[in-house]
């Protein structure tokens, strides 16, 4: 039986077979080896990075505030009491009255006090010139000089004793010592009033004082001059501005006592009010980002992961400002920074990544002018 020879296709096939060995076994085997192409090097390199989304972000100007609830009180509240004894002789203001500055409250019974009075000054009159003609005696050397001594000391006492009659007369008629309401009148008349009796109870009402009490946490941007809206239960805003802050936190609370002054022109009936007290503190450099972005460092401080110019991870440790359920404001991070907005629970700090720029979304929004729910003061 005769066996067929080979297609001449088939031994083509062989033909570049065998070449093809031959070049692999050849000298440009090791070359092919040695000499990878940069392109392909790169390309590794990038796939062993983690990929992570940033967003290029600068600082804005951030007023935070500061909320407490406080209690509004008079500027002013005094207790008048009698400085000299007497019988309320006339009442000249009723309970509930508005009374000016000086105006008279009462006339106390003057007994004798005008007699004493006049007795005094014609005392007065009489040592005076006593006085005066041992002066000119002695100026020709026919008084003495114990003799002007004992004249001036009788005079000095007559003029004490006259004073104090004067100033006990005035006494006989208080005034108010500011402009203000009667709050409370406790005597009619014909009542006796002891030295150091309480006879009428004054308030002042143009203006109040708010007082509130604000956590260490808080209190540390909180200084006088700093304007505050007072909000009353009615809804009603009033401004204010901080007077006083005090230097030592309440044992029990660890809080401290902030003072607010708040003009009350139309005078409304408000001391002992509740009210919102919301200071508003310095603005600062600050930014605004997602609360999901907030991480804990090592020593459980609130942080953020960005990055630095050549794409290593920083964590930067921040101060909450104010915070709700769609925005937090943080203050320490640079004034131009690289967020780092998607992948950051799978790297770590000093980690180099490949960012890729994220996708642009309006959700911007302005700063909170006043404290809402959800949302805190400057927290630290």
């Amino acid at each position: 039986m005769r066996l067929r020879s080979p297609s001449r296709s088939v031994q083509v096939a062989i033909v570049l077979g065998v070449l093809l060995l031959i070049w692999l076994l050849s000298g440009e085997r090791q070359s092919f080896r040695d000499q990878v192409p940069e392109a392909d090097t790169e390309t590794e390199r990038a796939a062993t990075l983690s990929r992570v989304e940033v967003r290029d972000q600068t600082a804005e100007q951030y007023q935070a505030r500061v909320r407490a609830q406080g209690q509004l009180l008079p500027w002013r509240e005094l207790a008048l009491r009698a400085r000299t004894a007497g019988q309320v002789d006339k009442l000249l203001v009723r309970e509930g009255a508005r009374v000016n500055r000086n105006a008279v409250i009462l006339e106390l019974d003057q007994e004798d006090l005008p007699a004493r009075l006049a007795r005094t000054e014609a005392e007065l009159a009489a040592q005076r010139a006593e006085l005066a003609g041992a002066e000119r005696l002695q100026g020709r050397g026919l008084s003495s000089e114990s003799e002007l001594l004992r004249l001036r000391s009788t005079l000095a006492q007559a003029e004490a004793e006259h004073a104090a009659l004067r100033q006990q007369m005035t006494h006989t008629r208080p005034r108010a010592p500011f402009a203000g309401v009667i709050n409370r009148l406790v005597v009619e008349e014909g009542d006796f009033l002891q030295v150091g009796e309480v006879y009428a109870d004054l308030v002042e009402d143009q203006r109040l004082k708010a007082s509130a009490w604000v956590s260490q946490r808080d209190i540390t941007d909180v200084a006088p001059g700093l304007p505050v809206q007072v909000t009353l239960l009615d809804g009603e805003v009033l401004d204010g501005e901080v007077i006083f802050v005090a230097s030592r936190a309440d044992e029990s609370t660890r809080s401290y006592r902030v003072d607010v002054e708040v003009a009350n022109p139309a005078q409304r009936r408000l001391a002992g009010a509740s009210a919102t007290l919301d200071i508003a503190l310095p603005e600062r450099p600050a930014h605004r980002l997602s609360p999901a972005l907030l991480v804990l460092d090592d020593d459980g401080k609130l942080a953020v992961r960005h990055l630095d110019d050549d794409d290593r991870v920083l964590l930067t440790r921040v101060r909450l400002l104010s915070a709700t359920s769609r925005a937090a404001w943080v203050s320490g991070l640079p004034e131009h920074v690289r967020l780092i907005t998607v992948g950051g629970g799978f790297v770590a700090e000093g980690d180099q990544v490949d960012p890729r720029q994220e996708a642009e979304e309006e959700t911007k929004e302005a700063p909170p002018s006043t404290p809402g729910e959800g949302q805190t003061g400057e927290l630290s």
